[in-house]
């Protein structure tokens, strides 16, 4: 591991986790990459993502090792009554417990509000799960696939394919859900600090992705009666896409008046510039289509590299276009180290995604590799207080389990 980095902002918060997939383990990522001390609470069956994808050995996925550093991993087995009292005494010292169990589950096993309330009445609970409890959703389970449905954003995807409904290639409702619930447990926090009161916070993905689309696509309805059908023209066309070049594809967004001038002008057609259709941003997003088809047409006769020469003359926004590859050699990304490379003590050089926000004088970082299952139980207990013979009755029960690797 590379030199100790300053700390992060939440240095001091302790936070247990009880999340699996990447909803909740978003959330408690970014928490953990700000200095949190994220203890995760892993069933005896380990989080399913340890398993999604390669590793160099079992339960240690790439994308587990990302998700998974800077929490140490309890291997706790909630259904079985001795790990109650266990649970309760790690809640005691907690600042913020986060989970993604549905309501009534979450009951049973005894992680509900009320059960953690009356354990720790400063407590930050956030339940980070499909649908918020108000509503009649509230047990249904919840995947990214069913809520990328649910929201309308896989019809619009259809919309501008011209063709079936699709699913967006990456957990976007996850990932989203989990920065909305990021913050949540934040703005909490920053509450008990001025007011010493802790409270529940309810993040649902349905309630958190719908609200994230709907702000631009929100348009004609959000007058009542509607002026208007939902849905921002300007996304919606066929034609909003990368450009296709001489030789590969660009990425180019002439936004105001002026940049459109400049665009017909390079494209060798001055006269659009005088064209009703295109004068204002009001009239251009009326007749999007017509206008993106156009640029469409028109970048295909040069290189990108020429476009992108071109079009940064004229002050125009454009870039190339990456793979998911590529986009990891970018020479910006690169020279900001999105990207950077440790050596895991068992898995070997691994390379990890940085926090893509930065904080000047809490920047936060890496502290602590990716737990294997349960590795980091045995000092968990005995920071709470538990003899070496209570452990050990613990583990041959197994209610726990001493994952650290030999």
């Amino acid at each position: 591991m590379s030199a100790p980095l300053p700390k992060g902002p939440l240095d001091g918060v302790r936070i247990i986790d009880l999340t699996t997939v990447m909803f909740g383990p978003y959330c408690t990522q970014i928490l953990a990459e700000m200095g949190a001390d994220v203890i995760k609470i892993e069933q005896p069956a380990g989080d399913t993502s340890r398993h999604v994808g390669p590793g160099r050995s079992p339960g240690m996925s790439g994308g587990y090792l990302t998700k998974a550093r800077n929490k140490r991993s309890i291997m706790l087995d909630l259904k079985q009554d001795a790990a109650k009292p266990i649970f309760a005494k790690l809640i005691e010292g907690a600042d913020a417990f986060v989970h993604n169990i549905r309501p009534k589950p979450a009951a049973r096993i005894g992680i509900d509000y009320e059960t953690v309330q009356a354990i720790n009445k400063e407590i930050v609970y956030c339940a980070a799960t499909g649908f918020r409890p108000e509503g009649p959703y509230a047990d249904k389970a919840a995947y990214d696939d069913l809520i990328q449905g649910l929201s309308g954003f896989a019809s619009l995807n259809g919309k501008v394919s011209g063709g079936e409904p699709s699913y967006a290639p990456s957990v976007i409702v996850d990932k989203v859900s989990g920065l909305f619930a990021s913050y949540a447990v934040m703005m909490a926090l920053f509450h008990r600090e001025r007011t010493g009161e802790g409270q529940r916070v309810d993040v649902g993905m349905f309630e958190a992705f719908t609200a994230f689309l709907m702000q631009e696509h929100l348009q004609g309805r959000a007058f009542e009666p509607p002026i208007g059908p939902a849905g921002y023209s300007r996304l919606l066309t066929t034609h909003r896409r990368p450009y296709k070049t001489a030789d590969s594809y660009v990425c180019v967004v002439p936004y105001t008046d002026r940049h459109w001038r400049s665009f017909f002008r390079i494209v060798g057609r001055p006269e659009l510039a005088a064209d009703e259709r295109f004068a204002t941003i009001a009239n251009r997003t009326v007749h999007i289509d017509a206008l993106y088809a156009i640029v469409a047409d028109s970048l295909t006769v040069r290189t990108t590299a020429e476009w992108l020469e071109a079009l940064a003359e004229a002050d125009i926004a454009a870039m190339p276009m990456h793979d998911v590859e590529s986009v990891i050699d970018d020479p910006h990304i690169q020279a900001i180290g999105l990207f950077s490379e440790h050596d895991h003590p068992t898995e070997g050089k691994v390379r990890y995604i940085e926090a893509p926000v930065h904080l000047s004088k809490t920047p936060g970082g890496l502290r602590h590799h990716a737990d294997h299952l349960g590795q980091s139980s045995v000092p968990i207990l005995e920071e709470i207080g538990l003899s070496q013979s209570e452990i050990d009755a613990l583990i041959d029960a197994g209610v726990t389990k001493d994952g650290r690797p030999e």
